[in-house]
C-alpha cells in the first residue's frame, strides 16, 4: 500500500488505460478521482469496483478542455478526497485516422489544440496545491507515435509531440519545488479507441515487438505506478516507452 494516504486524479478514467490506472492506483492505497466526460455509467462502474475492493474513489464529470469544468472537478476532488498528490493526464481528443492531405483544418485543430488544452488546464489548476506542499507527481500519457509516426496519424503524432514537450518543460520548471513529471508512451494497446483496427494490423504489430504481443491497459497502468511511487523519487523528465520493445530509445 505504498500510495496509502495519497490522492490521485486520473483524467479520462472511465475506460481503457485511464480505468486500469485508476484501479491499480487504488489497489495500492490511493484515493482516486475518476474523471469522465460523457461515459458516466462506465466511470461509476470503475468507482464501484474500487470501493468493492476496499478502496476509496469518486466519479467526477468534466470536459478537460473547459477550464471552468476542470476547476470544479479539482474543487470536488479536494473537498471529498483531499489535496491532489498524483495527477494522471490521460484524457485525449478523438483521433481522425486519415491521410494528412485529407484532414480538414477543424479536424486537425480539434485534435492538436483540444489534446494539449486537456493537459494544460488540469495541470495548471492542480500544480499550485503541489507547489504549496512541495510535493507531487504528474504523469502525461503520450503515445509511441510521437516518436515513430504511422500513416494516417499526423494529427495524433503532432498532438502527442506537443504533450511530450509540455511534460519536459514542466519537469524542468517544477523539479526545484519537489514535483516530478514524467511521460508514459504506450505502443499499440487494445482499448475501445483501437478496437476498429483490422485483426491483421494488430497481428503485424505484435510480430514487430520483441515480446510478440500488443499492449493491454494494465501494462500501461503498471508503468504509471512504477513512476509515481515514492521510491522513484529521483525519476523525472523521462519518456517511458511501454511497447514491449517495439520502440527502443
Amino acid at each position: 500500500m505504498e500510495l496509502n494516504g495519497q490522492v490521485a486524479l486520473v483524467t479520462g478514467a472511465s475506460r481503457g488505460i485511464g480505468a486500469a490506472t485508476a484501479k491499480l492506483l487504488a489497489r495500492h492505497g490511493a484515493a482516486v478521482a475518476v474523471n469522465f466526460f460523457q461515459s458516466k455509467e462506465p466511470a461509476e462502474m470503475v468507482v464501484k469496483s474500487i470501493i468493492d475492493a476496499g478502496g476509496k474513489a469518486i466519479a467526477v464529470k468534466a470536459d478537460v478542455r473547459d477550464r471552468d469544468e476542470v476547476a470544479a472537478m479539482v474543487k470536488k476532488t479536494n473537498d471529498e478526497l483531499g489535496m491532489i498528490d498524483i495527477l494522471i493526464l490521460n484524457a485525449g481528443a478523438n483521433v481522425p485516422w486519415k491521410a494528412f492531405i485529407e484532414l480538414t483544418t477543424e479536424e486537425f485543430e480539434n485534435k492538436v489544440v483540444g489534446e494539449i488544452r486537456g493537459f494544460f488546464h488540469p495541470a495548471q489548476l492542480v500544480i499550485p496545491q503541489m507547489i504549496e506542499r512541495k510535493k507531487g507527481c504528474i504523469v502525461g500519457i503520450s503515445s509511441g507515435l510521437s516518436r515513430h509516426p504511422g500513416f494516417g496519424f499526423s494529427s495524433h503524432t503532432t498532438a502527442k509531440s506537443g504533450v511530450d514537450g509540455l511534460m519536459k518543460s514542466l519537469a524542468l520548471e517544477l523539479g526545484p519545488m519537489g514535483i516530478r513529471v514524467n511521460t508514459v508512451a504506450p505502443g499499440l494497446t487494445m482499448t475501445d479507441a483501437t478496437s476498429w483496427l483490422p485483426k491483421e494490423r494488430v497481428e503485424d504489430a505484435a510480430r514487430m515487438t520483441p515480446m510478440k504481443r500488443v499492449g493491454q491497459p494494465e501494462d500501461i497502468a503498471g508503468a504509471v505506478l512504477m513512476v509515481v511511487r515514492d521510491d522513484a523519487g529521483f525519476v523525472t523528465g523521462n519518456y517511458i516507452s511501454v511497447s514491449g520493445g517495439g520502440l527502443m530509445l
